[in-house]
């Protein structure tokens, strides 16, 4: 199977909110400030979490991987916003396109298991304390992020490959922000009933299991944490994995309704905002709740800063 549809057009024109002319400018400030602090947020969490010694530990292992992910997935959307918000030429080449839907569903099916794998670390550290270091030592670790990977690609490459074959009988104008899968269904002539059933049973796997196995894992969290005796060891137990629960909840909520519903009965400005919240909203405010509700990242964030002054 060919990864590209020979019988493209050279360019996408992305419809976005142009009939919407006041928004354009707004949204261009908002994303203009946002996309900055998202990268800023989620590089000071990889550089707090691998230069302060205490940090060192699975839980901030995989928090690692999620700003990671974060900065790829708003980075491969959000300058190609802010080109066509800017300006009245609101194209993107079939090319940037193919590669826009390669990496943005990577890095959403990679999260979307990376947020499992968080889930299954509070899970043994809360409920099976006594054989934590035995069962995440970092081999296991390691093991688990790239599965979380390859599962990422592995439905990137062929959930995009396979909507890449649609025939679009000449339609170069694709009302959204950004090339999305559903969206591109939508757009595509033809039968695509297959298209639609294929990524309903592909989504149910990426984002309906994953949720399951996520609320399964806080569902037995939650027991053992109402019979912890000490009531700062249940503060501090419930303020690690609510964390966690508020961003699984951000990511999943927009995603589900988004992908869990045929591509179209999707009415018109659903994708555009959905794309703007999974996309661009919940990898900033990632940093700011790990930060904001971890005593442990805001203390080694201090000690970053306060190094950084004493050496100047």
């Amino acid at each position: 199977m060919a990864l590209i549809n020979e019988s493209h057009p050279e360019e996408f024109i992305l419809l976005g909110f142009s009939d919407q002319h006041w928004l354009e400018l707004p949204l261009f400030i908002i994303l203009l400030i946002i996309y900055p602090m998202t990268l800023l947020g989620n590089i000071t969490i990889i550089l707090v979490s691998l230069l302060d010694p205490r940090l060192h530990s699975p839980m901030y292992f995989f928090l690692t991987n999620l700003s990671f992910l974060d900065m790829c997935y708003t980075t491969s959307i959000v300058p190609q916003m802010l080109f066509n918000l800017g300006s009245s030429k609101k194209t993107i080449s079939y090319m940037g396109c193919v590669i826009q839907l390669y990496m943005f569903h990577t890095m959403a099916g990679t999260e979307c298991l990376l947020l499992v794998v968080m889930s299954f670390d509070r899970y043994v550290a809360i409920c099976r304390p006594l054989h934590y270091t035995l069962i995440m030592n970092q081999p296991t670790c390691v093991l688990l992020v790239s599965t979380a990977w390859l599962g990422g690609i592995t439905y990137a490459v062929s959930e995009v490959t396979i909507t890449l074959q649609l025939p679009l009988c000449g339609i170069n104008k694709l009302d959204h922000v950004l090339c999305e899968i559903p969206v591109l269904i939508k757009t595509a002539c033809g039968a695509k009933e297959a298209n639609e059933l294929t990524l309903s049973v592909v989504c149910i796997f990426m984002l309906a299991v994953p949720l399951c196995l996520i609320l399964a894992s806080y569902a037995s969290i939650g027991r053992a944490v109402l019979n912890i005796k000490s009531s700062e060891g249940r503060k501090k137990a419930f303020g690690t994995c609510s964390s966690h629960l508020i961003v699984v909840f951000l990511f999943f909520g927009p995603a589900i309704s988004m992908y869990l519903q045929p591509p179209s009965s999707i009415t018109r400005d659903q994708p555009k905002f959905m794309a703007l919240f999974y996309g661009v909203v919940t990898p900033t405010v990632n940093p700011f709740i790990y930060t904001l509700r971890n005593k442990d990242v805001k203390g080694a964030l201090s000690n970053l800063v306060r190094s950084i002054f004493i050496s100047k």
